[in-house]
């Protein structure tokens, strides 16, 4: 895979139906679409998005896919209780090429936390590398390490990692 693939990615996380899942920083949906199927009618899926225009293509796409289980959300993940979503409301956060252009990356982590239901579990997939300027400059490169040590102070435990593509690394972690 050379590119990382959403349905691939969020099937190996284990997504299926009926679970609730927040998208932080949900972006044009990449990975937000990809959960919604998943999920099925029986499940929903929270797409927060600070940029108000970004949020509005997604509001548009998921209405041409008849995704109706998508709840929008214009929020600030890196600010505590920027989701608005409820303690303990969701089985599973996707933090998806959001890592390297988080400028407070404890406080998104925390909020992840604050959302998660016990035992919940977080998706991180971000790029590994610059790549000529395909992915980010590489000032704002996160490597898998670092994001590791960052969870393990937000207090969250390591599952493992996951396949995400020749240019992206992934890992589970769970509250």
């Amino acid at each position: 895979m050379a590119f990382s693939s959403p349905i691939d990615i969020l099937s190996r996380f284990g997504l299926h139906e009926g679970h609730v899942v927040a998208d932080l920083g949900a972006g044009s949906g990449f990975y937000t679409l990809a959960a919604a199927k998943l999920v099925g009618e029986g499940g929903k899926v929270y797409a927060i998005e600070i940029q108000k225009e970004v949020l509005a293509r997604l509001v548009q796409h998921a209405r041409q896919e008849h995704l109706k289980h998508l709840i929008f959300i214009h929020g600030d993940a890196e600010k505590p209780q920027g989701s608005t979503i409820a303690d303990s409301m969701v089985d599973a956060v996707l933090l998806c090429n959001v890592l390297f252009q988080t400028e407070q990356k404890a406080t998104l982590l925390a909020e992840a936390k604050r959302i998660l239901k016990p035992g919940g579990r977080v998706l991180v997939v971000d790029w590994a590398g610059s790549f000529g300027g395909t992915g980010p400059q590489p000032q704002y490169v996160v490597i898998s390490d670092m994001a590791r040590e960052l969870f393990k102070r937000a207090g969250f435990a390591e599952v493992g990692p996951i396949p995400a593509g020749d240019h992206h690394w992934g890992f589970i972690f769970r509250k």
